[in-house]
């Protein structure tokens, strides 16, 4: 909200923990910070991340096979906190694990690493009663995802649940850096702010700043995954920090560029 009102996009970087290396977050995270982001997203590795395109299931796989379980995002989230990282963090998470890890466990654990809130693409609000009361209690985010196929069931379901922001899925289909967004998104932004007045963030397929200036005045945040894990593994391990920061603060360039030809017009 506070974005809203003074009229700033945020930059919400996604990170697959343990990916490229076990500990890769530790360093990546202040870097993403340093670059301009407004939250992380962190997320949990999946053996089966039917959300996903291929970066980021590669990047669970390499995740997995580096040992990375729950417990171990938890770990780190604390280690970011230790470390002086404040700015909120989100996992993202499939539902088995959590379910697995527990859900009450794993809520009261988000409460003592600071961890700020949680989105879970494969739970539909409709089925996550148990999740948004133990989330609710412990004044913490379950964020809900929409989509352009949503119905207007759906996204009223989404709107009485829904806390933090709600994640605004740019097209159908999986992740991915894509060339274009959609011509349709406005309409479907339109659709979402009809029903809520939380902050927005759009996600899948935001890879450059040409998209950022393109959805500046439609959304609250940018979530941007696909994008900066490519960019990552094209560099040398000792240059993955400096490319992240840099990287973060090439996509804010197109919102400062909007923002600029706005004032001008």
């Amino acid at each position: 909200m506070r974005l809203r009102t003074r009229r700033e996009l945020g930059f919400i970087p996604y990170l697959t923990i343990g990916y490229p290396e076990r500990e890769s977050a530790l360093e990546l995270v202040p870097a993403l910070v340093r670059g301009g982001a407004c939250a992380v997203e962190l997320g949990i590795p999946f053996s089966d991340p039917l959300a996903d395109g291929a970066t980021i299931q590669r990047a669970s796989q390499v995740a997995l096979q580096n040992g990375v379980t729950v417990r171990y995002c938890l770990e780190t989230a604390a280690r970011l906190r230790e470390q002086g990282v404040d700015v909120p963090l989100v996992f993202m998470g499939y539902f088995n694990p959590l379910l697995q890890y527990g859900l009450e466990h794993f809520v009261r654990a988000c409460v003592e690493v600071d961890v700020d809130g949680v989105i879970v693409p494969d739970l539909p609000p409709n089925e996550s009663d148990e999740l948004h009361a133990l989330c609710r209690a412990a004044g913490r985010d379950l964020i809900f995802m929409v989509a352009p196929t949503s119905t207007e069931r759906h996204l009223r379901e989404v709107a009485a649940r829904a806390s933090g922001f709600i994640y605004c899925v740019s097209l159908t289909g999986v992740t991915g850096a894509r060339d274009r967004l959609p011509a349709d998104l406005p309409a479907f932004l339109q659709r979402v702010r009809a029903v809520t007045e939380l902050p927005l963030a759009l996600g899948f397929g935001i890879s450059r700043p040409e998209h950022v200036a393109q959805v500046r005045d439609l959304v609250d945040a940018v979530v941007v995954g696909s994008a900066l894990l490519d960019r990552l593994v094209s560099v040398a391990p000792a240059e993955r920090a400096s490319t992240a920061e840099e990287f973060i603060a090439w996509l804010r360039s197109g919102a400062e560029t909007a923002a600029t030809v706005g004032e001008g017009s």
